[in-house]
């Protein structure tokens, strides 16, 4: 794979919460720089990063508990649309997941996909959470709420992305739905790994690291 096949993968990401302005130009010169499918921030830094940014803006909704009420989502992506993002990744209600109220949580994610008004939404199931059941029911509850992607995690759970939790999640989707893998990818051998098992987009903050180490292999 080369590398700009390989950026177009990754959602350049930067969601801790110390991070500062600075902190958020400098991730927009990187995705301008090496073409990242996005960069990802939270929803204060949209506006920021829609001004200095050549490539779509994702924010998080809901992030990173899932655990918001429905209206206060459907407002943050509504601000955060108005900001600029073209992308919303939302972290599922997982108190219900587990509770197996799945038609609130399809009911959850439909609004949000309502108000995002035909932008890109992705749903956070933070896998490490859920049985294998359960996931296959979360990505169900994606798809018939019309979301675009289902996504392994928050990068802030238990647990970040693993080939298995991939390979179940697109088995379960399709061929409709992108899967994207975040948390904990962190080096090349684990981003083309999850590409092979499914994945259609990577969340990871170490993109230009995961670049560097295909340039170093190609001996470019």
């Amino acid at each position: 794979m080369d590398k700009l096949t390989l950026s177009s993968y990754i959602d350049h990401t930067l969601l801790k919460p110390t991070a500062t302005p600075q902190d958020i130009m400098q991730l927009c010169q990187e995705g301008n720089r090496y073409r990242f499918a996005s960069i990802c921030v939270n929803g204060c830094n949209v506006a920021l990063a829609t001004a200095h940014s050549q490539i779509p803006v994702a924010a998080v909704v809901g992030f990173p508990l899932g655990a918001m009420s429905t209206r206060a989502k459907v407002a943050e992506t509504v601000q955060a649309v108005a900001d600029g993002a073209s992308e919303i990744d939302m972290v599922m209600n997982l108190g219900w997941a587990k509770a197996g109220a799945w038609a609130q949580v399809e009911e959850d994610i439909r609004q949000v996909v309502a108000a995002a008004n035909g932008h890109v939404v992705k749903v956070i199931i933070e896998t490490c959470y859920l049985t294998d059941e359960e996931k296959e029911l979360a990505c169900l509850a994606a798809k018939r709420a019309g979301a675009h992607f289902v996504k392994t995690s928050t990068g802030f759970g238990g647990g970040g992305a693993t080939v298995a939790d991939v390979e179940l999640m697109r088995r379960t989707v399709g061929t409709e739905l992108g899967v994207k893998a975040s948390g904990g990818i962190r080096d090349l051998a684990t981003a083309l790994d999850l590409i092979r098992a499914g994945a259609t987009r990577l969340g990871a903050s170490a993109g230009v690291r995961i670049l560097s180490e295909l340039e170093d292999s190609c001996g470019d």
